[in-house]
């Protein structure tokens, strides 16, 4: 892990979603407390247990978010894509510690922010703090819904799903479209709570009934509607 100062302007931290609402006064103070992380393959950010004394935002590369179980198996709960912040819900926490622990999934770099810093600016907005329970909220809700997702459906409809959910709005549905996975098959399948080898016979099956095409990370469907006809 190499931590450096960060490069970076006022008015890229207020693109930043969780900081929009800051004034200039207020980015200042966290510019000052912010770090730049550079974190390797395969190399931990954090572990499981340890401190939640700051929260991320990636700015290039991947996190992964796992847990890992007594008998030694580990499962992966969210890959964190560039743009994406992470770990913001402990904010609230006296002494609170990471349920997760975090991972670079490839070479990674990453902001970081003091959690202590962010709670008094908090403490000095309220547009601040409406925007933060408002990213909150959103992220509590994509919880539920995948809690939905695990619960009331199985496996190979949890992988089309996620193959659907990756086709855009304004995309036209009768006709093919091409996934690049972001992440490795396995990775991707214990997001989805799917076992190793059932990920691959779903894709097996889907491929079968020319549903789609496999080449690697690259996922072709061959018709959308029909794709959503078989998870209706």
């Amino acid at each position: 892990m190499r931590i450096c100062p960060p490069s970076i302007s006022l008015s890229e931290l207020h693109k930043i979603s969780i900081l929009s609402q800051f004034k200039e006064p207020q980015l200042n103070k966290i510019q000052k407390h912010m770090k730049l992380i550079h974190l390797a393959e395969n190399e931990h950010l954090f572990e499981h247990g340890d401190i939640a004394d700051k929260f991320y935002l990636v700015k290039s590369g991947q996190i992964k978010l796992f847990r890992i179980f007594l008998e030694g198996s580990e499962r992966v709960v969210d890959v964190i894509q560039p743009g994406e912040v992470f770990s913001e819900s402990y904010l609230f926490l006296e002494n609170g510690r990471y349920p997760l622990g975090a991972e670079a999934l490839i070479d990674t770099e990453l902001l970081s922010f003091d959690c202590k810093v962010f709670k008094s600016i908090l403490e000095e907005s309220k547009d601040a703090c409406f925007q933060l329970m408002s990213n909150l909220s959103l992220c509590l809700q994509q919880h539920i819904d995948q809690v939905d997702c695990l619960a009331l459906q199985n496996a190979d409809f949890r992988l089309i799903n996620y193959l659907l959910q990756q086709v855009p709005d304004d995309h036209k549905t009768n006709t093919t479209y091409i996934i690049n996975l972001t992440m490795p098959k396995n990775i991707l399948a214990s997001c989805l709570f799917i076992k190793p080898e059932t990920f691959s016979r779903t894709l097996k099956t889907l491929r079968n009934r020319n549903l789609i095409d496999v080449n690697g990370s690259e996922i072709t469907i061959h018709n959308v509607n029909q794709l959503k006809e078989v998870a209706a």
